[in-house]
């Protein structure tokens, strides 16, 4: 893998980044990250100077990201694309029936009551499971989703970082990375990725397919044609390239 470029005088660059593993390290549990108290104001200072094309790609919900990078409301996917804020600031949610979270609540709520280390995350459109802080409950885990997911039309299991999350078929983040790139203000830009994960690598197939430039954080097999090896070397990459957008700015 390449070591990380920097936008060449002349480069118009748009910027999708991972949240968790990528901006911030991995917490324990969800509510449990802590992000770089710099980071809203770096995130916004390099959408403002990439003219908005920059966007945050996660799993997480949409209000949980904003509360995280407040006063930031940055365009960006929520649940592998689920949720989306577009470029001009426009909300698009699907509709997930309470049947759906009634039977997810009805298998995985026991399993976190009889552990509380477990945690579960009804997210209304897609479902999270960790299990980060009780490993060893891994096969109890996956056997509740394999109950649970012929129950389900059109949902699957996305396998994360010690996270078992049931999402529909239909959303991935190369999806709403594909989504973003025909939005006016993406569109024509080189685009660029950033993400930790295995839930990332569909988005690394559609950055690589455009030619663009995908960035695996950390270890592990990957598509991503460049490597960097943790968050806070990532957020110092991002600040190298603000600081490298400024100054052909001031010529």
């Amino acid at each position: 893998m390449q070591s990380l470029p920097l936008p060449a005088a002349g480069d118009r660059w748009c910027l999708f980044l991972d949240f968790d593993g990528t901006l911030a390290e991995i917490a324990p549990a969800p509510h449990l990250v802590e992000i770089d108290p710099a980071l809203p104001e770096l995130l916004m200072r390099l959408s403002g100077q990439l003219d908005g094309a920059l966007a945050i790609i996660t799993g997480r919900p949409l209000d949980d990201l904003d509360a995280l990078l407040a006063p930031a409301a940055l365009t960006a996917a929520g649940q592998h694309g689920l949720e989306k804020r577009d470029s001009a600031g426009r909300i698009h949610t699907p509709q997930t029936s309470v049947g759906v979270q009634s039977l997810v609540e009805s298998e995985f709520n026991p399993l976190v009551a009889a552990e509380p280390r477990l945690v579960f995350e009804n997210k209304t459109h897609s479902f999270s499971l960790h299990y980060r802080q009780a490993p060893e409950q891994e096969q109890a885990c996956r056997a509740a989703v394999a109950r649970l997911l012929p129950q389900l039309e059109g949902y699957h299991l996305l396998d994360g970082k010690k996270v078992l999350e049931i999402k529909p078929c239909f959303a991935n983040k190369g999806h709403a990375i594909a989504d973003f790139l025909n939005d006016p203000v993406f569109s024509g830009r080189t685009p660029v990725f950033a993400g930790d994960d295995v839930t990332d690598e569909d988005g690394f197939a559609v950055i690589n397919a455009q030619g663009g430039i995908s960035i695996k954080v950390g270890t592990g097999p990957s598509a991503a044609t460049h490597r960097v090896q943790s968050e806070a070397a990532l957020i110092n990459w991002l600040h190298a390239v603000a600081e490298v957008l400024a100054g052909q700015a001031d010529k």
